[in-house]
């Protein structure tokens, strides 16, 4: 095929280039500007897409022999990113920019482009693996990204390529040293790329401003006023400003956030357990909906939050009901769905999660008798 291998300068998009040229595929490597005024240099293993990153990932397609473009995607990235995760705080959700990045960006502009250039799929460094159209885990737990892939749909995943999502990170650093690749012991890209001084508080205080509130414990009693909602997210435990902690002496955690009044409420740790998740934008990895209750495993967070649920499909979202309660499930992040099977690696969908709900219900104890197909 004709593919196009997203280069971002680290050492996981390389070696995916790497393997597709060794495949016999038609490759162009392509690096993506995603900030107006990139910085020259990375901040240790913080940010990206800096002018060395790019520098990097000109010297690997050097190196593999392949011709290099660099495509400025700043002003789509700064619209479908960056304003929709300022938006989102302000708005008391947690968001995930890369999940949206690779909703938008790299599986959406990027791959639309390179359709309309001729390209057959796109190549990533991601670490999930696509067998017959199928989204599944990655080999490497550690590494795993499904959960961040699980926004595709089911004909951006028929454009999509991960090459190494089928090896351990320890060896691709090894196979990149083999080959060659200048960037075999670059560090990790951690936090956001798009905040490389790792302080989101501050960022988000630049954007948002001053809006200030009140944090209330489960009885309604003011506890101390804050800045804005935009410093907290559901099951924060430090940074409250509160004086000291409960009555019991034991530590309080963020078990709501609104918005509108400003109010973020606090209680104990039992408080953050919910046994309903909604959600809202479904999408299912197929391209078919299910009907009726599925038996799934969710996961709620990029990385934990597991748990065994039942879920409907309910007017494009997701009502998922869960086996056992979780905590710390936030508005804003994603509820990705697997296949309860022995393996429990293949995606099945996911949805934003919107709201949730504490009440236990009778899934708790019953079964279903329809799964996941």
């Amino acid at each position: 095929m004709r593919v196009l291998a997203a280069m971002s300068g680290g050492v996981d998009s390389a070696v995916a280039a790497a393997r597709a040229v060794d495949a016999g595929h038609e490759v162009v490597g392509v690096h993506l500007a995603l900030s107006a005024n990139p910085g020259t240099l990375r901040t240790g293993s913080r940010g990206c897409c800096s002018k060395e990153d790019s520098g990097d990932a000109r010297r690997a397609a050097d190196l593999l022999g392949i011709p290099f473009y660099v495509w400025d995607f700043a002003d789509r990235f700064k619209e479908d990113v960056i304003d929709d995760f300022v938006a989102a705080y302000a708005a008391g959700e947690t968001p995930n920019p890369c999940l949206r990045c690779n909703e938008k960006i790299k599986f959406s502009a990027l791959a639309d482009r390179a359709v309309a250039l001729g390209f057959d799929a796109v190549v990533t460094g991601h670490y999930a693996r696509l067998e017959d159209g199928v989204l599944r885990r990655a080999v490497d737990p550690d590494k795993d990204q499904s959960y961040v892939l699980a926004v595709l749909t089911a004909e951006q995943l028929s454009r999509a390529m991960f090459p190494v999502g089928d090896t351990p990170k320890p060896q691709i650093r090894a196979e990149a040293a083999e080959r060659g690749l200048a960037v075999a012991s670059k560090p990790d890209s951690h936090d956001i790329c798009f905040i490389p001084s790792g302080d989101t508080q501050a960022f988000l205080g630049a954007k948002i401003g001053i809006r200030p509130g009140a944090v209330l414990d489960a009885d309604g009693t003011k506890l101390a006023d804050h800045e804005g909602v935009h410093g907290f997210t559901i099951g924060q435990r430090k940074g409250l400003g509160l004086p000291g902690p409960a009555a019991d002496g034991k530590p309080r955690y963020v078990t709501d956030i609104d918005p509108d009044s400003g109010v973020v409420r606090v209680g104990s740790a039992a408080d953050l357990e919910v046994w309903t998740v909604l959600a809202d934008r479904a999408i299912w990895t197929s391209g078919e909906t299910p009907s009726g209750a599925i038996e799934c495993v969710v996961q709620v967070r990029a990385h934990g939050g597991l748990a065994a649920a039942v879920v409907e499909a309910v007017d494009g979202g997701l009502v998922v009901r869960l086996r056992e309660p979780l905590t710390g499930v936030a508005r804003g992040q994603a509820v990705v769905l697997y296949r309860p099977d022995e393996a429990g690696d293949e995606v099945l969908g996911s949805g934003t999660i919107s709201g949730t709900e504490r009440e236990r219900h009778s899934y708790a104890s019953e079964l279903v008798s329809d799964t996941a197909r």
